[in-house]
């Protein structure tokens, strides 16, 4: 009976150990965090979960008429990361409303990267819908809360200028480069 308890002790002792230790890949997106960014982490708690990193509150102005202030981060070394839409402008206790993904370390489970392709969209996500507006279409995934921006001249030309005209996914070339990579909570 003592060698049972030992082995217990023993065990509960490495699981803890290797528990504490897991480190989070800060680059790894889910559907409900960005390494320790989470769907509920408020704007005051940026400055711990990105404590080697710069993070850059730009102030509009226009606070009043409804504007969001986004909020970027840096790497120390000046290279973009993040921009970050809080729900609220000028409220710490705010959470974060939409992510754009900037930097190409960034990836889902499925190895989605901004450096992707439609074809790559398609083959990881089911593409729900396909919204076209002036300058790009934007295609929104049913089995995660991506979004992905491509711009226009991507697409052949007759679908370039018609904002009323719907795009199907068919009709999106498969390199077609995604131009911005969004997550929205």
């Amino acid at each position: 009976m003592l060698q049972i308890k030992k082995g217990l002790i023993a065990f509960s002792a490495i699981f803890l150990f290797i528990s504490c230790n897991t480190k989070i890949d800060k680059f790894l997106i889910s559907h409900h965090n960005i390494g320790e960014l989470t769907d509920s982490t408020q704007v005051k708690d940026l400055e711990a979960i990105f404590i080697n990193d710069s993070i850059v509150k730009n102030i509009a102005g226009d606070e009043f008429l409804g504007r969001i202030n986004d909020i970027e981060i840096f790497e120390k070394g000046g290279k973009r990361l993040l921009v970050l839409t809080p729900t609220e402008a000028l409220d710490s206790t705010s959470t974060i409303k939409s992510i754009k993904i900037i930097d190409e370390r960034y990836k889902t489970l499925k190895g989605l990267t901004i450096n992707s392709t439609f074809g790559d969209i398609k083959t990881k996500y089911k593409i729900s819908s396909i919204q076209n507006t002036l300058k790009n279409v934007v295609l929104f995934t049913s089995d995660s809360n991506f979004f992905f921006t491509i711009n226009k001249e991507e697409l052949p030309a007759e679908l370039r200028f018609d904002m009323s005209k719907k795009i199907e996914a068919v009709q999106i070339p498969d390199q077609s480069k995604i131009k911005y990579f969004m997550i929205g909570w």
